[in-house]
């Protein structure tokens, strides 16, 4: 049963993302009322919808952090300069980026604090504390927070000078051990992309030139925008003994020798919202996959005159307790002062995964219209008997509403990925075609820069599943037998 749209159509007011994707996703973050400016420069209010979907973000990961041996704590937000200082590859990372405070109540410290860029330090002091022996190990922490960062250019989710993430740091008695870890949360994120955010990501290591501040080793996982720009969308990383020996780590060994911690640090933040955004997202709006949308099944009553208006109420009602009783997240849109297809609009650019409309006729008939928001038109709609097994047959939809957002963004991917050897050709092809680029790698911090300076990419990792070949590399020109994913990334 169609119904004419009536008020403001949402959709309307979202740029195509073909003319201006910038736009378009600073408009679908308005429209679909995610987050607002805040009066503080760089910062954003994350708006009730948005937050739930950073919760259900949360959810999934926290627990896959539990699930595998992790426990939360809470550090301070303020961190003496002095621990900053102690690691002087790490705060000469960070220090373009560190918001400092030199007064307090009315008077200057006595030592600068920093607001939290990221926890290393001030939980590297506590694990001090807390690790004297190999029978303290592995320690195993995670912390759900906000940071500081004083960014420059910033844009809602992607890159804020405030935003929320959590940090796992883990302290382990061996190397292979802490690179083990590393590469299983790793893994962990990978697990979260694919099966809760249904975007394909590049697990693979960071370059050189690219790798966090203070560690050894860093990883990500990368993940394809709907413009072909890359998002890293979570970071591991193997800090060896870097820290440790900062902060004075060490523990007694089973052959009572002291030895100094090996580290991890891993996290994933808001950006995530972004991904999810960019990802899925259409002309019209969010598209977003049931396993993180705040509300996957939206009810529509479609009534016309008082006399059908109790009895489609009252099935409504019926069917959206039914729903929830089964444990999806369901909305019954209930509202006089709107019209169906206002409402339509209204949840289409929030990117519900399924509306249910249910009219007269579907009662007459004993039967549904089901609306799946990954596919456009007449294409996405269903007829669902109205009985006991509705919320099966529901959940069923949405199983595939999950995998069909997935397989949408591995076709994107894949169809925008380029296997290229020449660098000439790789230039021409970032700025006319844009992608990801696959290209055989053994260059220098040194040829990176010439790199992202000429064609404004950046090596985005090399990936950990390699095929095994062997080509000169596609700037040095030198063998080597290791891929490389480049592309633009936010």
């Amino acid at each position: 049963m169609l119904a004419c749209l009536e008020g403001r159509n949402m959709a309307e007011n979202i740029t195509s993302p073909r003319t201006d994707y910038a736009r378009w996703y600073q408009d679908v973050i308005r429209e679909a009322e995610l987050a607002d400016k805040a009066p503080v420069r760089g910062c954003m209010v994350i708006r009730p919808y948005g937050y739930a979907i950073w919760e259900a973000i949360r959810a999934g990961l926290d627990r896959r952090f539990r699930e595998t041996g992790h426990e939360n704590a809470y550090f301070p937000l303020f961190i003496p300069k002095s621990f900053i200082d102690k690691e002087s590859e790490h705060v000469e990372g960070f220090a373009p980026e560190l918001a400092v405070v030199t007064h307090g109540g009315g008077r200057e410290l006595e030592e600068p604090l920093i607001v939290r860029p990221t926890s290393e330090t001030i939980i590297n002091y506590m694990f001090a504390k807390w690790v004297q022996s190999y029978r303290d190990l592995p320690l195993l922490i995670n912390q759900w927070a906000n940071v500081v960062r004083w960014e420059l250019r910033t844009r809602p989710f992607l890159r804020t000078t405030e935003f929320l993430w959590q940090e796992g740091h883990t302290a382990h008695a061996s190397k292979q051990e802490a690179v083990e870890e590393a590469l299983r949360m790793l893994r962990v994120y990978e697990s979260f992309a694919v099966e809760d955010a249904a975007i394909p990501v590049i697990p693979g290591i960071k370059t050189e030139r690219e790798k966090f501040p203070g560690a050894v080793d860093s990883y990500s996982i990368e993940a394809m925008m709907g413009n072909g720009w890359a998002l890293q969308a979570g970071t591991s990383h193997y800090l060896g003994t870097n820290f440790a020996r900062a902060f004075n780590i060490q523990f007694l060994n089973e052959a009572n020798e002291l030895e100094y911690v090996h580290q991890t640090s891993w996290g994933v933040s808001t950006r995530m919202v972004g991904a999810v955004i960019m990802a899925h997202g259409d002309e019209h709006g969010l598209r977003l996959p049931p396993g993180l949308a705040p509300i996957q099944v939206v009810v529509v009553p479609i009534w016309r005159g008082d006399d059908t208006r109790a009895a489609v109420l009252e099935e409504c009602q019926r069917l959206r307790a039914r729903l929830a009783e089964d444990g999806l997240r369901v909305r019954l849109d209930d509202r006089d002062t709107q019209s169906p297809g206002f409402k339509f609009n209204y949840w289409e650019v929030r990117g519900v995964p399924l509306r249910i409309e249910i009219g007269p006729r579907d009662l007459e008939s004993g039967s549904v219209t089901a609306a799946r928001r990954s596919r456009p038109g007449s294409e996405g709609k269903h007829s669902l008997p109205l009985d006991e097994g509705i919320a099966a047959g529901i959940r069923r939809i949405l199983d595939e509403i999950q995998a069909e957002l997935y397989d949408q963004a591995l076709e994107r991917r894949e169809g925008w990925t380029t296997e290229v050897s020449d660098y000439a050709e790789l230039s021409r092809l970032i700025e006319e075609k844009g992608g990801f680029f696959r290209c055989y790698w053994d260059g220098s911090r040194e040829d990176e820069e010439r790199l992202q300076e000429e064609t404004k990419a950046t090596v985005r990792c090399i990936p950990i599943d390699q095929p095994g070949t062997s080509g000169r590399c596609v700037v040095s020109g030198r063998e080597t037998d290791r891929i490389a994913v480049i592309a633009r990334a936010y």
